[in-house]
């Protein structure tokens, strides 16, 4: 069964990934949104990222990201979080069946770290994306 891609919407009406997105070179956006459609039809459980879709690993535990190089190798990435639950509880949260949530999206110079600060505000959109029942999603 492939999994839905929905985009999470702040409080204010924000869509940080599709943002995020927009303001990537054209062939950065295109990866992403094809390894997106890849994870989504495998669906991600079982998908080999391949270096492009990789789980995240101490405090970003739980989230996964989506990995492109760019002009300049300059790096981007896509901040997801899966929603995959029983029936019920997928429909209390609104949604039609398990999904790939895009939080949001940073870039980096080549061999440069993201700092835990970056890290805690992409915690913090995906706690808020969390605590909210239905999700708020784009539309």
């Amino acid at each position: 069964m492939a999994w839905d891609v929905i985009f999470y919407e702040t409080a204010t009406g924000g869509v940080p990934a599709a943002e995020f997105l927009d303001a990537c070179p054209p062939r950065v956006r295109g990866t992403v949104l094809a390894v997106l459609d890849a994870v989504a039809a495998a669906p991600p459980p079982s998908f080999s990222g391949g270096g492009k879709w990789e789980a995240m690993h101490g405090s970003m535990g739980g989230y996964y990201e989506v990995r492109v190089t760019g002009p300049g190798r300059e790096q981007f990435r896509l901040f997801c979080v899966l929603e995959n639950a029983d029936p019920k509880e997928l429909r209390r949260r609104g949604l039609n069946g398990p999904a790939i949530t895009a939080i949001t999206g940073m870039r980096k110079p080549h061999r440069t770290v993201f700092r835990e600060r970056d890290y805690a505000a992409v915690r913090e959109l995906g706690d808020d994306h969390a605590r909210c029942y239905p999700r708020r999603v784009a539309r």
